[in-house]
């Protein structure tokens, strides 16, 4: 009896850890293959047929569509480059280049993966209508209240991520000077 009762425990422990480590998986975006260059991690082969089984559980979940590795590769910030998170009351200021690449969107996203309300409906910004200075380099301010230039409205949330994707650039699995590219750095200025 005690046996079957040891047993039965076992099971149930087991059952208990797989089930709350896979909820885990699945609910924080835990994913292997990922690479991180400053405060910007990307996933390249979540569009590809190599996606590990909790990449893939999490895009059937979420509804979410993958870059494929020929598209692109998405990359997302979630905290600023000393590690503290983007927070929408603050003044964010991103700065500096994007890697290579044909066209790029710059896009922010509450912590649950839908569009930061703001009343202008601004909610990114695409390589083709940001203002660059003369050496191609550019400044976001990202903030709750109107700032001059390139300016991104958080609305005031209390946390937001940043989504960049690449379209058509070399940056990905097959690049070995991945870790060297330049990503634009992300900046806390003030807080209200």
């Amino acid at each position: 009896m005690r046996l079957i009762l040891g047993l039965l425990l076992s099971f149930v422990i087991a059952a208990a850890v797989g089930l709350g480590a896979t909820f885990f998986s699945l609910t924080h975006g835990v994913a292997f293959g990922t690479y991180t260059i400053g405060s910007w991690t990307a996933w390249p082969k979540t569009g590809t047929q190599d996606i590990d089984p909790y990449a893939r559980a999490t895009f059937a979940r979420s509804g979410a569509l993958p870059l494929g590795l020929a598209d692109g590769v998405g990359f997302i910030a979630r905290t600023d480059d000393a590690g503290k998170a983007l927070d929408g009351r603050c003044e964010v200021m991103l700065s500096g280049t994007t890697p290579l690449a044909r066209f790029w969107t710059l896009t922010i996203y509450d912590t649950e993966g839908r569009l930061v309300a703001n009343i202008l409906k601004r909610y990114g910004f695409t390589s083709q209508e940001i203002v660059r200075k003369a050496d191609g380099s550019f400044d976001i301010s990202i903030a709750p209240r109107a700032r001059s230039g390139n300016w991104l409205p958080t609305g005031g949330v209390e946390q937001y991520i940043l989504v960049l994707r690449l379209y058509d650039t070399p940056v990905g699995v097959a690049t070995r000077a991945t870790r060297e590219t330049l990503m634009p750095t992300i900046t806390t200025r003030t807080c209200a």
